[in-house]
């Protein structure tokens, strides 16, 4: 074998060794033969050995044993042990087996080799006779040898190699069982481990059983192939925590020595604590490692009260020896040790009585019997090997050599370890089945709990079994009567004597709320917390407590984030307290270099702890201690929410301007545009004619006067089609008559549609009331920094000699100087001053905003701006108080396992939720809710009055002028209403108008009026006259209609077209002037306007 690496830094130079002879084996018969062979000796160096052989034989198989007396030699000699071959197979042609060689390494000691024998020669046999479990085919076809090696105490490094090299490597082992219960956790330990990773480096599996394996050190070699069947140091911890839970023992010290293994111990115990963490709270409060004696202060001033121990058995007399010196092995203090400590049970007089411990049997006779496990771990795993086809062209020999003509290191092995682990030997009765974890260790454990007791007659005290751990039990543990530290009978609490401490507060919701106590019994329900004093001192002295109690201007009940906190302090720490009002009522703020308030008290030790939402600052901090910080805070601002009107253009709001843009001057005058265009283009329209076809520049024939007369339409009688559709007025419209303008107009019809049911879905989300306030940034802001700046000037405060009036005082003097005449005592009479309107804004802590805004059930408070002067609340105490650091270990504990986070989720949580908002949602509207629809029409009354004006100065100033410029009626196809005002019966309609509503002012008005009356009346009958002289003569007079002066004056038809000449054709025949003949299609228009008028 080459060495290439330190791990053999031992084996240099003794690769040269002469090597054995081989030894020549006798076969004899059947039965049993014991005699003599030949005698070898092997030198190197100044190292020597002697050895006798001695052949047993088994049936068929061979046994080669042999002894030698161990000798006494000098630091360069090393001695030999005597070895051992015995060979077991059930097969009867012994030529076509093949062997398969396992070492064992097992401690020496005179007359083991029999005992060790016996123990091999029964395992093997039971293993092939046994019909437990499964039958094993290995016996068919290897012959099972087991080479013993008994080693001493400490063997040197160079033994080891030897061993290695000549009693395993040459006889190609598969596996080696190593088995020692020597427990000096000192060289022995670290031989093991130099044996076990020189092993590991060569590839060839271990199954172990050694007292002393929680001293190796597993976690630095990985590359150990070694399975345990001792317990292991994670077994122990289990076993030890199990007793603390078992007497509800939640905090606890860790006291380790130098030994191997000490770091492993610790990590073994948080990692079981996390498993833990679930069913039962740890908490570890010192870590102690002990090199000197001084080490143990550490425990003197610290609340353990139950320790664990873990070192050998010579330091822990040493360890327990200075303990009873400082006096923390008294009647309060529990010492719960390993099996390091115990050992084999042999005690000292420096223990306690009243020590428990853990431990598990390393005698002999345990050692042996452990072989037949081994023996069977070593046969399954084969079992499990040969009978994998994946490994037929796999050899279970490992050609290994120290003398360099062989393998370095055993390739299968790794494979081999792989089944090894994962085998399954059955256990005892009542005993759970041998299995493995994937790190090797052994998954089932037992273990006893050991209980020192004291000696009779003053002798040493005893270790006595009082109980068992199982690990494969729900609940493992069993134990029964203990003998306690100091000779009680019953278990010590595991914490400090209770001490008492006064504790002052001051409220402030949520951390400290108050609340009247029960008036009859004088206690506080569940959820009202627990009792404490308002009063002063003075005030109840010589009242009898338990009246009170119930009185509450003397005794209130204090409930909140603190006095959880503070609970929880009481039960882990073990004080009681007494809580207490400060008489003053104030924070704590310096006048003068002068303190009041809490801070006083401290100062002035009047009390031991103040406990309440204390903010920390550096005035503070220079007089008192303060902890860390169990929650931040900082300067904060809520306002209110006022109810504002909905925007005047919240009906515009749905689209964007561009989409209003698009939608007004695009969509809308497009869609006119194109439908008069197609009804102008139209053959059934006005067939690209200026005037419709019944135009009196063109007169249609009778016949085909009544379709003509129907059609009226225009430029803005489509604008006003185009409106009506778009919002679906119910108004009476004219329609076109062209299929191409109906079709268009019908598209309209379903853009509007579409554009109604988008607008119409988004206006309810705009036409709502809008929440105003007052936005500021934050104490820094202008508005407020600078009150005078800002017209009008806001009105704000604080509560006066608090933290935050401190602060702004020292930062903002003009700010604190104005906010003066709205500073509150109370933060409630801010937060009602705020909401009623008195104030615009208040400033106080941001907690305790944040949580009085979620209290607030209608959500009227708002919290706005950034915090200011960041900080923290604290648990003061006096200068140099020696609470300080175990209350800043318990809040560092709480923060880290989110005992903290937990309780702020508690108590901040509020009643403002969105769920009442959408409640009042169902409240009926008020008028500032839909202010943007009078609005609305206010402006259409104001824009249909300026079009009123327009329509009065087109009358007066533009018609007469339009009316000589538009011959060929284009303002018609404009607007049927304008071109009708510049025909002749628009101006005889008008005319109607004046004689209608005329009334003359002077009498000679009235006298020429009635002259023309008079003579139209005259003339009417002149012409009947005439009538009757035709008729007379045979003659039949013309179908003619007279107008007279009634009809004249009669209103007019509005919902028809006048613009057509022929409106009054079939209802009256007019006199010369205005009469239509059937057959002439040419109309008389009169001259004279006086004849009418």
């Amino acid at each position: 074998m080459r060495v290439t690496s330190g791990i053999l830094l031992f084996s240099f130079g003794f690769v040269a060794f002469a090597s054995t002879r081989d030894n020549s084996i006798m076969r004899v018969g059947s039965g049993i033969k014991i005699g003599t062979s030949e005698k070898g000796s092997v030198r190197g160096g100044s190292f020597g050995t002697s050895r006798v052989r001695t052949g047993i034989r088994i049936g068929d198989a061979r046994i080669h044993n042999g002894s030698a007396r161990q000798r006494i030699v000098q630091p360069i000699e090393s001695t030999e042990v005597p070895q051992l071959i015995t060979t077991f197979s059930s097969a009867t042609n012994q030529d076509v087996m093949n062997n398969l060689t396992v070492g064992m390494i097992v401690p020496y000691k005179s007359f083991g080799t029999r005992e060790y024998t016996r123990a091999i020669t029964s395992a093997l046999t039971s293993l092939q006779r046994s019909t437990r479990g499964p039958k094993l085919g290995l016996f068919q076809r290897y012959d099972i040898r087991v080479r013993i090696a008994m080693k001493p105490l400490t063997p040197s490094p160079i033994a080891i190699l030897n061993s290695l090299c000549k009693e395993f490597l040459s006889v190609n082992v598969s596996a080696i069982l190593y088995l020692m219960n020597y427990e000096q956790y000192g060289r022995s330990t670290a031989s093991a481990q130099y044996f076990l990773q020189l092993a590991g480096y060569l590839g060839i599996p271990v199954i172990a059983w050694n007292a002393d394996n929680s001293g190796l050190e597993r976690r630095a070699s990985q590359s150990s192939l070694q399975l345990q069947l001792a317990p292991s140091l994670e077994h122990q911890t289990a076993a030890m925590l199990s007793i603390l839970e078992r007497y509800k023992w939640h905090q606890f010290s860790v006291v380790t020595s130098q030994i191997a293994g000490h770091d492993d111990f610790i990590q073994a115990v948080r990692e079981r604590i996390s498993d833990m963490q679930d069913t039962f709270k740890f908490s570890i409060l010192n870590a102690v490692l002990v090199t000197r004696p001084e080490d143990l202060s550490e425990l003197v001033n610290s609340e353990s009260r139950v320790i664990l121990l873990y070192s050998t058995r010579d330091e822990a007399i040493q360890i327990l020896k200075e303990a009873r010196r400082r006096k923390i092995t008294g009647e309060n203090y529990v010492w719960v040790v390993t099996q390091s400590v115990i050992e084999n049970l042999q005690t000292s007089q420096h223990f306690p009585a009243g020590m428990l411990g853990v431990h598990f049997d390393t005698s002999s006779t345990s050692l042996v019997n452990e072989i037949a496990t081994a023996i069977r771990v070593f046969a399954y795993g084969v079992e499990d090997f040969v009978s994998d086809p994946i490994n037929a062209n796999r050899s279970l020999k490992t050609h290994l050599s120290c003398e360099g003509n062989g393998d370095s290191r055993w390739n299968t092995g790794d494979t081999f370890f792989r089944y090894l682990k994962n085998v399954t030997v059955e256990g005892d009765q009542g005993k759970p089945n041998v299995e493995f974890t994937q790190d090797g260790v052994l998954k089932a454990a037992e273990l006893k709990i050991m209980n020192l007791r004291p000696g009779v007659n003053e002798q040493q005290p005893l270790w006595e079994q009082i109980g068992i751990w199982k690990s494969w039990q729900k609940e493992g543990l069993d134990i029964k009567d203990i003998v306690w530290p100091g000779g009680s009978h019953t278990p010590p609490q595991g914490v400090p004597e209770k001490f008492h401490l006064k504790i002052t507060f001051l409220e402030e919701p949520p951390y400290i709320n108050l609340a009247p106590p029960d008036p009859i019994t004088g206690k506080c329900l569940m959820d009202r917390g627990i009792l404490c004093r308002v009063a002063k001192e003075s005030d109840i002295n010589g009242i009898d407590i338990a009246e009170a109690h119930r009185n509450e201007s003397f005794y209130q009940c204090c409930s909140g984030f603190c006095i959880d906190l503070l609970e929880r302090f009481a039960d882990e720490l073990g004080f009681i307290y007494e809580l207490v009002r400060v008489e003053d009522g104030r924070w704590g703020t310096s006048k003068n270099g002068k303190w009041n308030g809490l801070i006083a008290d401290l100062v002035n030790r009047r009390t031991d702890m103040v406990m309440t939402s204390l903010m920390i600052n550096s005035e503070r901090e220079a007089v008192v201690d303060f902890t860390v910080p169990y929650m931040e805070t900082g300067i904060a601002i809520v306002v209110a929410k006022r109810t504002g009107i909905i925007s005047p253009t919240a009906f515009l709001e749905p689209f964007d301007t561009a989409s209003w843009m698009l939608v007004g001057l695009v969509a809308i005058h497009a869609a006119t545009l194109m439908i008069f265009l197609f009804e102008w283009l139209s053959p059934s329209g006005f067939d690209m004619k200026i005037n419709p076809p019944n135009s009196p520049q063109k007169p249609l024939p009778v016949s085909q006067m009544n379709t003509s007369l129907n059609h009226r339409f225009s430029l803005f009688r489509t604008y006003w089609l185009v409106w009506a559709v778009l919002f679906q007025a119910a108004v009476h419209v004219d329609s076109p008559r062209g299929f191409t303008a109906r079709f268009m107009t019908n598209v309209w019809a379903m853009f509007a549609v579409v554009f109604l049911a988008i607008y119409t879905a988004n206006l309810a989300a705009f036409m709502i009331t809008r929440e105003e306030f007052h936005e500021f940034t934050g104490v820094d802001d202008h508005r407020l920094a600078k009150p005078f700046s800002h017209k009008p000037m806001f009105k704000f405060g604080t509560i006066s000699w608090s933290h935050t009036d401190s602060t702004i005082s020292k930062y903002f003097r003009e700010m604190h100087t104005y906010m003066k005449a709205f500073n509150k005592t109370t933060v409630s009479e801010g937060i009602e001053a705020v909401i009623s309107g008195d104030m615009d804004a208040f400033i106080y802590d941001g907690t305790v905003l944040d949580y009085l805004v979620a209290q607030d059930e209608d959500c009227r408070l708002l919290t706005v701006g950034s915090w200011y002067a960041m900080t923290g609340y604290g648990i003061a105490f006096p200068r140099n108080s020696k609470y300080v650091q175990m209350f800043n270990k318990r809040l560092l504990d709480y923060r880290e396992n989110g005992d903290l986070e937990r309780l702020r989720r508690y108590w901040m949580t509020g009643t403002c939720k969105p769920g009442k908002e959408v409640q009042k949602s169902s409240d009926p509207l008020a008028l500032e809710q839909f202010l943007s629809a009078f609005l609305l029409l206010m402006c259409g009354i104001l824009l249909a009055a300026l079009l009123l004006l327009l329509e009065h100065l087109y009358f007066k100033y533009v018609r007469h002028h339009l009316a000589k410029s538009d011959r060929g009626g284009c303002c018609a196809l404009v607007s049927l209403s304008m071109g009708k005002s510049l025909t002749f019966r628009g101006a005889v309609y008008e005319a109607q108008d004046i004689l209608r509503y005329h009334r003359c002012r002077d009498p000679i008005c009235d006298t020429r009026t009635w002259k023309v009356k008079h003579e139209l009346d005259m003339a009417r009958m002149r012409i009947r006259q005439l009538e009757k002289d035709l008729e007379s003569h045979g003659i039949k007079p013309s179908q003619i209609k007279f107008v007279n002066a009634v009809e004249v004056a009669t209103p007019r038809d509005m919902t028809r077209n006048h613009i057509a000449s022929t409106e009054y054709a079939g209802q009256f025949l007019p006199t010369e002037i205005y009469r239509i003949f059937d057959e002439d299609t040419s109309r008389t228009e009169v001259a004279e306007m006086e004849t009418v008028l």
